[in-house]
C-alpha cells in the first residue's frame, strides 16, 4: 500500500508527520499541493470521506483574508472551490493509506492506522 501524505513542505505540521513516519520507517510520497495543486476529483473524494468542513482550515491566514461574501453561506460545493483555488487552506497534512483519509496530524490515529 502506497502512503501519500498531501501538504506545504514549510508547515509545523507536516514536519512533524514526516517525522513520525520516518520515525516508524513508513515510506510515503509527498504532494506539495502549495507546488503542484490539488485535482477537484481529490478534494471531493476526500470531503465524501471525511467531510468538508474536516478539511477547510477556518484558523488560517488564507481564510481570514478572503473577502467575507466568499466565507459567507459555505456549503460544500463553495468550500470544495475555495479549497481548489485556495489549497493553503487545506487543512495538513492529508494522510491517504488505502482507502482510508486523516486529516491532521495525532500519533494516536497515525499509530492505529499505520501500525
Amino acid at each position: 500500500m502506497t502512503i501519500h501524505m498531501y501538504g506545504i513542505a514549510n508547515c509545523d505540521t507536516i514536519k512533524k508527520g514526516k517525522k513520525w513516519l520516518l520515525e516508524h520507517k513508513i515510506d510515503y510520497v509527498f504532494h506539495d499541493y502549495k507546488k503542484e495543486g490539488v485535482d477537484k476529483d481529490v478534494l471531493c473524494a476526500w470531503s465524501q470521506q471525511v467531510g468538508w468542513e474536516v478539511l477547510l482550515n477556518k484558523r488560517g491566514t488564507t481564510w481570514r483574508k478572503l473577502p467575507d461574501t466568499d466565507k459567507e453561506s459555505v456549503d460544500e460545493g463553495k468550500a470544495l472551490r475555495l479549497l481548489a483555488e485556495h489549497t493553503s487552506m487545506i487543512k495538513r497534512p492529508v494522510l491517504v493509506a488505502g482507502e482510508h483519509v486523516l486529516v491532521g496530524f495525532s500519533e494516536t490515529s497515525y499509530k492505529s492506522l499505520l501500525l
